[in-house]
């Protein structure tokens, strides 16, 4: 699964992802532990072209009744079975762009948060769905759901399961191409371990409150931690 994640070059994303943004700079800004229901970036079609928009963290269904709770993930076997998701996995997919996420390891009692990013550093686009739900007065809210598949051997003895992360060769077909092609395209199989690390953060990113460079700084692993998540 994906809980949480960074975003900390947004200021990139028209240039990595050839997209338009016609948002606040302010929207921009560094974020180092971006937590579910809260807001994010994400790129989707536009046109002939793609955008950059704000949408909750979170897939509420349109068809859904209560608002207030959201799908964070979508795991990748469920698209077409859940209705949660089918119709959005059809015809309403996007990219989440991200330079980091962070997963738990339980070790014994407690839990070690750890970081994991692409070797180099560089931005990277989760594979995402979204959907668009109205009130009965009108009122609309977009949201979207990181679509999650098998943990490669990076991840693997700390979680079963992790975001797909899509290369860029695929955000085209991910954004664009009918859902039985991809079906097809094997996009579900985990990202390269060879092309990603990881190294253990302290408890500071536990509480998506603290939203600081410290959030993602290398600790020894033995720092596991009392501290709850929240």
């Amino acid at each position: 699964m994906c809980g949480r994640y960074r975003l900390t070059r947004a200021d990139r994303l028209a240039e990595t992802f050839a997209a338009v943004y016609g948002g606040s700079e302010e929207d921009l800004k560094p974020r180092y532990n971006i937590a579910p229901s809260q807001p994010v970036l994400v790129v989707r079609p536009l046109g002939p072209g793609r955008s950059v928009s704000e949408m909750r963290w979170g897939l509420v269904p349109s068809w859904a009744k209560d608002p207030s709770h959201g799908h964070i993930n979508a795991r990748s076997e469920a698209l077409l079975e859940k209705p949660a998701f089918r119709e959005s996995f059809q015809r309403r997919r996007c990219l989440i762009p991200a330079d980091g996420f962070y997963e738990w390891k339980r070790t014994g009692k407690w839990k070690q948060p750890f970081h994991f990013g692409m070797e180099d550093g560089s931005l990277f686009a989760f594979a995402g769905i979204w959907d668009c739900w109205r009130s009965g007065q009108g009122e609309s809210m977009e949201s979207c759901a990181i679509v999650t598949t098998a943990a490669n051997h990076l991840l693997r003895d700390v979680h079963d399961r992790m975001p797909l992360i899509l290369s860029p060769e695929s955000y085209t077909q991910w954004l664009s191409s009918p859902a039985s092609e991809l079906e097809k395209a094997n996009l579900w199989r985990p990202f390269s371990a060879q092309r990603m690390k990881r190294w253990p953060v302290s408890a500071e990113v536990n509480d998506p409150a603290n939203d600081s460079p410290s959030c993602m700084a290398e600790v020894p692993e033995s720092a596991a931690t009392q501290a709850p998540l929240f």
